[in-house]
């Protein structure tokens, strides 16, 4: 059985085997090649629950019947861990008692396959399983986008905040954080009406979305208010980048107010690296509105940006 690139998860579902039957391994792997699907396998729970952290698979195909870790207690922490609780799980058990099923079912599996199985309805459940994890994945991704920008939202951002500072923290790596606000919005609400405020926020949106790379999170904080994670990236790189995203706001002309341009101010705050981040994501998003407050107090249309101990890098301004 070949192991897949992570990389190929995103147009492949990945299906994790966890049997410690080497037969059932390999009849899989022959009868399920056909099917769209990357199909990996562990010979143990232990084993299968660490993988399925590694390489969050679409679904899991789980023996009851194996050493180190059974399947019982094997279900029982995938469903316990936030991290792979909504990966469905087919139990492929020759048990197959009502009690054993009952079990199963209550700790969470989506469907009992007992063994021998017959594989034309295997890949039947298969696809099925498969059908609901896509669903779930593209109601929970909904979840977490803000309606009106397309950006991801604030509880988004609170999340992913302190998965990539652990990360930083944990390798070492830099890591940023902004804080954007639009200045005087309320003003374009005011005077333009409130449609002409909404197309600015996702205009603006869009602006942000176009000078982002891949790796940046931006998020919709609240009203004009935008957010962003840059890993990988030192509080000068991060200066840079926000300054780019202040040019070209300013540079749009409305077509509802084309006299009237629109800017932005934005508080930039990290550290060279994971050693440097020394106060907590809480902390650290504090620092960015302080610095925010304060390019907006210093005359607007600025970005100010400082590292974690509090050292100015630059404030880029208009003119």
């Amino acid at each position: 059985m070949s192991d897949q690139s992570i990389n190929q998860l995103d147009t492949t579902p990945v299906v994790l085997l966890i049997d410690d039957s080497q037969f059932v391994h390999r009849i899989l792997d022959a009868r399920l090649r056909s099917e769209s699907i990357s199909l990996i396998g562990e010979h143990d729970g232990k084993a299968g629950h660490e993988r399925a952290l590694k390489d969050e698979p679409s679904l899991i195909l789980l023996d009851l019947d194996m050493p180190v870790m059974d399947g019982y207690e094997t279900l029982r922490v995938l469903k316990d861990d936030p991290k792979t609780r909504d990966i469905p799980v087919i139990v492929l058990s020759g048990m197959d008692s009502s009690q054993d099923k009952v079990a199963v079912f209550d700790l969470g599996a989506v469907d009992f396959i007992t063994k021998p199985f017959e594989i034309t309805e295997l890949r039947a459940r298969v696809r099925s399983s498969l059908k609901l994890s896509a669903l779930l994945k593209m109601l929970a991704q909904k979840a977490q986008i803000d309606g009106l920008s397309g950006l991801f939202n604030r509880v988004y951002f609170d999340d992913r905040l302190q998965e990539e500072y652990d990360r930083a923290v944990r390798h070492g790596h830099p890591l940023s954080i902004s804080m954007i606000d639009l200045d005087h919005f309320k003003s374009v609400n005011d005077t333009y009406g409130h449609p002409a405020g909404d197309t600015v926020i996702s205009g603006v949106a869009q602006i942000i979305q176009q000078q982002c790379r891949s790796i940046d999170i931006a998020c919709r904080y609240g009203g004009e208010e935008f957010v962003m994670i840059m890993p990988e990236t030192t509080p000068e790189q991060a200066k840079i980048l926000c300054d780019r995203i202040r040019q070209s706001c300013e540079a749009v002309s409305w077509s509802q107010h084309p006299s009237r341009a629109v800017t932005l101010s934005c508080g930039v705050v990290g550290a060279d690296n994971g050693e440097g981040l020394t106060c907590t994501p809480a902390a650290m998003l504090e620092m960015a509105d302080r610095n925010l407050y304060e390019a907006k107090q210093s005359g607007r249309n600025r970005v100010k940006a400082t590292d974690i101990g509090g050292t100015l890098i630059q404030i880029a301004k208009a003119g």
